[in-house]
């Protein structure tokens, strides 16, 4: 699965970047997936409901089927958020077949995978850049002036940054 992960702190843009890259590759004919990472504990299926209700019965994965939308769930092994083990990235390997169709997957967040990431990052908050400490971030997404380790890329050039990603993953641009 070749994935790349676009980083950012809360409010810099990340969820935008990637829905605009989702655009931009569907514009260039390929087929794109999305995974959000979250660190934060909560529940994805409707406590009460049937395919709830199922999982907390013991079912070991749960599938939501509908006319417009499917889903599965699974639980994770309880691990720190902080654990770089080979396991913390055999995490992604759970997707592979439901995502096999796809030329390439943008994953929103997670900054303990060793996989290739890109930052999103505006001077507005206040804060400061991530990619420093991080492994493998490649480039900062920013349409702001400031002093960066790594190189830039404007924010406002979309085609710009899905070259860059084209390029990071070896696929054709």
């Amino acid at each position: 699965m070749k994935r790349i992960h676009i980083i950012g702190g809360k409010n810099h843009g990340k969820t935008t970047l990637v829905s605009d890259l989702v655009v931009e590759f569907r514009k260039r004919g390929l087929q794109v997936g999305t995974i959000k990472h979250t660190h934060h504990q909560h529940e994805l299926d409707t406590p009460g409901k049937d395919s709830y209700r199922h999982r907390e019965s013991g079912a070991s994965v749960v599938g939501i089927l509908s006319r417009s939308m499917s889903a599965l769930f699974w639980p994770n092994e309880k691990k720190p958020e902080t654990d770089r083990s080979p396991q913390a990235e055999e995490r992604y390997t759970e997707f592979e077949t439901g995502f096999s169709s796809c030329d390439l997957v943008i994953v929103e967040g997670d900054t303990q995978t060793k996989a290739p990431k890109l930052e999103v990052w505006r001077a507005e908050m206040g804060t400061n850049s991530k990619a420093d400490p991080l492994e493998n971030v490649r480039a900062i997404v920013t349409d702001d002036a400031g002093t960066f380790c790594l190189p830039t890329v404007p924010r406002a050039d979309v085609p710009a940054i899905a070259s860059l990603i084209l390029q990071i993953l070896k696929l054709p641009t």
